[in-house]
């Protein structure tokens, strides 16, 4: 059995519905299931969020990776690993490997340089399983009802994270559930929802 899954893809691959759809299928068996999202989940994580996601600000590649480890470490002090500790089951809408693959391999900093600040933070706490939902860039994208500071750059971008994440995915491939996303999206839920909760 995993205990902290995360649910991986490009923007707008259906992430937070398919988070959802296993923390009610995981609940209805009885099991207690913290969500959480990043970047946020913590007040010195949403406020961070506020930051990378909905300002207009110009930020550095480094700066962006930097606060999203930020963020992330925050999460994984106050409620991640708690949450662990006491038997709990952790679904995360992202985690350190969406700055693996979206600053590591698509802003090219380097996906281990960006796995080694994020180890520094995590301490430890590190998902056990992926879920990576895989859908072609120009489609997610299609599907997002409103744009964020990331999102907004385009097909280019996106295209780079999914061969990262693929790449990622290819080199562990215990870890990583791969998912074809293109499909109706109750299609997905399903699929998704009957592979991990019966895990």
């Amino acid at each position: 059995m995993w205990h902290y899954l995360a649910v991986e893809g490009v923007d707008g691959a259906g992430k937070t519905t398919v988070a959802a759809a296993i923390v009610s299928a995981l609940e209805a068996e009885g099991r207690e299931v913290v969500a959480v999202r990043e970047p946020g989940g913590t007040a010195t994580g949403e406020a961070i969020r506020r930051i990378l996601l909905h300002s207009d600000d110009s930020v550095a590649a480094w700066a962006e990776a930097l606060l999203f480890a930020a963020s992330r470490a925050q999460l994984a002090a106050e409620v991640v690993a708690p949450a662990l500790a006491r038997g709990a089951v952790v679904v995360s809408d992202r985690t350190v490997y969406s700055s693996l693959a979206y600053q590591g391999g698509a802003r090219g900093l380097g996906i281990g340089r960006v796995r080694d600040v994020n180890e520094a933070g995590l301490q430890g706490i590190w998902p056990d399983r992926v879920l990576l939902l895989e859908v072609d860039a120009a489609a997610g994208l299609a599907r997002e009802d409103a744009a964020d500071r990331i999102s907004v750059e385009g097909v280019a971008l996106q295209s780079r994270v999914a061969e990262a994440y693929a790449a990622m995915a290819a080199e562990d491939p215990v870890r990583f559930v791969v998912v074809d996303a293109s499909r109706p999206i109750e299609v997905v839920v399903a699929e998704c929802v009957a592979g991990l909760v019966r895990r």
